[in-house]
């Protein structure tokens, strides 16, 4: 894990050090760069959102939606048809209880470093809670 990055510059005999206050890792063997809490990315850098997290979001979402279109009488039925276990599918309609806030930031790629479906799958149904104990109550 890298803590800051820093480069030397020279022109013309001078020189100048710059270090920026980043933090370097690895998530799903993917480099992730983590900016210090309270600073944004700066304009012209992609945000690069979790893939599968966005994902299984908008399944979820939709599975919810095939429910409550009467497409499906219950969650087994639905179940059923997807090849999927009962208790998945359950754990998976619980995210479509989440803060919107926690929503849209996994969609856009700020959420916090860390989150994962096992953190999103134990929040808690309030949503002042689920901020809080996913790190959104900080921002």
């Amino acid at each position: 894990m890298i803590r800051a990055c820093e480069r030397s510059i020279v022109v013309e005999g001078e020189s100048l050090v710059v270090t920026v206050p980043i933090t370097m890792t690895r998530r799903q063997g993917r480099r992730e760069i983590i900016t210090p809490e309270g600073q944004i990315s700066g304009t012209g850098v992609t945000l690069r959102r979790q893939a599968p997290l966005a994902l299984t979001l908008a399944r979820a979402h939709r599975w919810r939606e095939l429910l409550e279109e009467g497409r499906f009488a219950s969650i087994r039925e639905l179940a059923l048809t997807l090849g999927v276990d009962n208790s998945y599918l359950a754990r998976m309609l619980r995210l479509t209880l989440l803060a919107s806030d926690i929503v849209e930031a996994i969609l856009l790629g700020t959420e916090p470093s860390g989150l994962s479906l096992e953190k999103l799958f134990r929040a808690p149904m309030d949503w002042e809670s689920q901020r809080r104990e996913l790190g959104y109550a900080l921002r």
